[in-house]
């Protein structure tokens, strides 16, 4: 029995660890409370850019100036904070469209002016970091 009662308590223990301070709605990106924090969803894959287009599967007109990304699942609206592994760079992105499409481990596409800030546009796909900030209000 006290075997048991012991194990019971390292399972407590060992779950209390396992819980995040991370707060459920993440600090707005629109001022208040310094920069925002990633949500805890995160991947890996490569980037790349797109700079024509003439309407976003949002229903949006497609600005190649613009802070926007494709993703084939993320939610129109959500901010995603993408790293380019090569270099250490970062940007803040809104999802806007659909894509990329053709796999290969792409797992998002940049607007021209995200792009640049990564500094990507001479090797065209890069290996990134991507963690979901905010997601849109419903």
């Amino acid at each position: 029995m006290r075997l048991a009662a012991a194990a019971a308590v390292v399972v407590v223990a060992s779950l209390a660890a396992c819980t995040s301070s991370t707060p459920a709605h993440p600090t707005s990106p629109h001022g208040g409370g310094g920069a925002p924090q990633p949500t805890g969803d995160v991947q890996r894959g490569y980037a790349t850019f797109y700079n024509e287009s003439q309407m976003t599967a949002s229903g949006e007109r497609f600005d190649k100036h613009a802070m926007t990304a494709a993703h084939l699942t993320l939610p129109f609206g959500t901010l995603v904070r993408v790293t380019n592994q090569n270099n250490g760079r970062s940007v803040q992105v809104r999802i806007n469209d659909r894509g990329p499409y053709g796999g290969h481990g792409r797992i998002i596409d940049l607007s021209e002016a995200a792009a640049k800030q990564l500094q990507m546009i001479d090797a065209g796909v890069v290996p990134v970091l991507l963690e979901v900030i905010a997601r849109p209000h419903r």
